[in-house]
């Protein structure tokens, strides 16, 4: 309780992320949504390393929503209104799996290093945006997530992302 008799939410004090603490994401591929559901039981998320899923998973704290609107929009032009929300696949009070669309890996796999630079400096001007704000830093992104969109269309998979505090 503060000083006027109101309680204070205490995962948002001091944490200065909107009331998330420590949000992982790990990115991952997966034939179907029934394999990536199984994927948070068959081990615990935070022994999820780089190839426990035979798709030398990602790790990061970029949240698949914005992933999702750093290909669509930097790549494909379309405008941060327009992107498609993500498929929830589980929802557990210990995390949540979540599909991505296929249209926010396959841009990826046909583009050449100019076309990576200037989705990366277009994302960094979009206004009222999440995630990295640096193009040099959304150029590497786009990069990891370019190599990890061919390897899900060499195994014929599906992007998924597991989300866990």
């Amino acid at each position: 309780m503060d000083r006027r008799g109101r309680a204070i939410d205490r995962l948002r004090v001091g944490s200065g992320n909107g009331g998330r603490v420590g949000v992982t994401y790990k990115y991952f591929g997966a034939p179907d949504g029934a394999t990536a559901a199984r994927v948070p039981i068959s081990m615990r998320p935070e022994e999820l390393g780089g190839d426990e899923l035979g798709m030398g998973g990602m790790f990061t704290k970029i949240k698949p929503e914005t992933m999702a609107a750093m290909v669509l929009t930097g790549i494909e032009g379309v405008p941060l209104h327009k992107v498609p929300p993500l498929e929830l696949v589980v929802l557990h009070p210990d995390y949540a799996v979540v599909k991505l669309p296929m249209t926010v890996v396959d841009p990826l796999r046909g583009i050449g290093e100019e076309a990576v630079g200037a989705a990366a400096f277009i994302w960094s001007t979009v206004p009222d945006r999440g995630g990295p704000r640096d193009a040099f830093n959304v150029y590497q992104l786009l990069h990891e997530w370019q190599d990890f969109s061919h390897r899900l269309h060499e195994a014929g998979h599906q992007p998924y992302c597991l989300v866990w505090p």
